[in-house]
């Protein structure tokens, strides 16, 4: 044999391993798999359809946590952040920046495969994931196209548009798998762009329905005061025994100056319940009537199961950018429960339907107003948890001041005025779903945070704070157990089990970190092996 044949051999046989474990999750993955997925997998953007973001795995307490080691650590070369939550299916992990997606062996981190976009023009904003089925990933470019992966070697199959990036259009969003759905939304903030979630056919990417969250204002139909905007660019959830997918809707458009669009502005800053056969509107709430503040209400809708005020109730739960908490019945969207978690000043109360009321005097104007939240919310993008066991739903937010300015001739991306941040301090929450008050809270040292949150039902809460650590605290009173610190952490943690090992998985910029407890070594003792 050749001096080298040994190595080259050696790779070859992992290349086909690699591909074997490929074509095992191609086979294994579908749509059951979504509904209860197995504890060596994180098979979608929130881990289940719920949305929870809390995993069942135990192996990691609050007893032993202080003992997590760093395992393995990816680095992607480049130079954008990793914003995406990692897809988890059969011993592969696949991770997304903007025009990359890579799929790497959860063990070892070591590359499958690794798929580059061609350059674009659209905006490189970030990336929050993909969504695996059958034999395909799926991945939505910064242009808004919708690309289809064959999982095993990274190749393409297929590459549709789902929006025109000329006008204005762009995506993020981690596609949502149900049956033989594939949902992905739109973002873009220019004047005249409706609000669209499509539905694509998995096998062939044509277009199933679009659903329009507004209507351009020339449209007969209009259905919305004469805005337009209310992108959807988070992953929405899923009810399987109701058959609705609940997405959160973007902020109207223009943003600050309002006068050419007045009323509420359905179907923006909203949670809207859909049905995923045909895209139809069952029933919408509007968490922020008539927007002017850019508090776009796609916080992910957290579905849980439960007893509210003693009745037995099936429900969807949001904290939203404008800083209330709201419970609604998923059914028919009823309100349940509406109250502030952060520093509030710009509505006047609450309306019959849940709904705040916005204060005129709150509105941006050319000689500036005092609002809170400001214009990054009372929390944002980031996956909140929720944690059935103690009834806390936790997420990372911030009490937030900012002057509001509107200046109607000098609009911008449909702005037409301004913002700036005065003041914020960045906050872990744990709020009580009963009543809306907040359990306990955990300093996250400055500003907002943009790590998401994970719970497990150890007792064990990770997240990311504001000053460059991971961190793991004890869910019933939000004491640090464990930290450490690898630099902003920018995605939301997930965890999975493989070979009897917990992990947990968190990104800080282009790094992928793994850790897990330290496996105990052999030794030998009187001619015979023991831990």
């Amino acid at each position: 044999m050749k001096r080298g044949s040994y190595g080259y051999c050696l790779a070859a046989v992992l290349n086909a391993l690699f591909a074997f474990q490929g074509l095992a999750l191609a086979q294994a993955l579908n749509p059951a798999t979504l509904l209860e997925p197995p504890a060596d997998s994180w098979p979608t953007y929130h881990g289940t359809y719920s949305g929870q973001h809390h995993s069942r795995l135990a192996q990691i307490t609050p007893a032993n946590v202080h003992e997590l080691t760093l395992v393995w650590a990816f680095e992607t070369g480049y130079a954008a952040q990793i914003k995406s939550t990692p897809i988890l299916v059969n011993g592969i992990l696949y991770v997304t920046t903007p025009d990359n997606v890579w799929a790497l062996d959860a063990r070892s981190a070591h590359p499958v495969w690794h798929y580059t976009y061609p350059p674009n023009q659209g905006l490189h904003i970030g990336h929050r994931g993909v969504a695996v089925y059958n034999d395909s990933v799926y991945f939505t470019t910064p242009d808004a196209h919708l690309i289809s992966l064959d999982a095993r070697d990274g190749k393409v199959k297929w590459d549709v548009v789902i929006a025109d990036v000329k006008k204005g259009y762009w995506t993020t969003m981690a596609p949502l798998v149900i049956r033989d759905h594939i949902l992905v939304g739109t973002s873009g903030d220019f004047d005249n762009l409706p609000g669209m979630l499509k539905s694509m056919d998995p096998e062939t990417g044509d277009t199933q329905w679009t659903f329009y969250s507004t209507l351009p204002r020339e449209t007969p139909e209009a259905f919305s005061g004469g805005a337009t905007g209310g992108n959807m660019w988070i992953t929405g959830t899923y009810d399987p025994g109701l058959n609705l997918v609940y997405v959160g809707t973007g902020n109207p458009t223009p943003v600050l100056a309002a006068q050419a669009r007045p009323g509420d502005n359905p179907w923006t800053c909203s949670i809207v319940a859909l049905n995923p056969d045909n895209g139809k509107l069952v029933w919408g709430f509007q968490p922020s009537p008539h927007d002017t503040h850019d508090w776009d209400a796609v916080e992910v809708p957290v579905l849980v199961d439960g007893k509210f005020k003693g009745t037995p109730r099936k429900m969807v739960i949001q904290a939203s950018r404008n800083g209330y908490f709201f419970v609604l019945d998923r059914a028919t969207g009823k309100s349940l429960l509406t109250t502030p978690f952060a520093a509030v000043n710009w509505s006047t109360g609450v309306d019959k339907d849940g709904r705040p009321i916005p204060n005129p005097a709150k509105e941006p104007a050319r000689d500036g107003r005092l609002i809170s939240p400001d214009e990054g919310g009372a929390t944002n993008y980031r996956s909140p948890s929720f944690d059935s066991q103690t009834g806390l739903f936790i997420v990372s937010a911030q009490d937030s001041y900012g002057i509001y300015f509107s200046k109607p001739e000098h609009g911008e991306y449909g702005w037409a005025g301004a913002d700036y941040g005065l003041f914020g301090k960045g906050v872990l929450e744990a709020i009580d779903y009963q009543t809306g008050k907040v359990r306990w809270t955990h300093d996250l040292g400055g500003g907002a945070s943009s790590a998401g949150v994970l719970t497990t039902d150890s007792g064990l809460t990770f997240t990311g704070d504001s000053v460059g650590s991971v961190l793991a605290l004890r869910t019933s009173d939000g004491t640090t157990l464990w930290h450490s610190r690898i630099g902003y952490v920018g995605n939301s943690p997930i965890t999975y089990k493989l070979d009897g090992r917990q992990y947990v998985l968190v990104a800080s910029g282009g790094t992928l970190y793994a850790w897990a407890l330290p496996e105990r070594p052999f030794a030998i003792k009187r001619g015979s092996l023991s831990h």
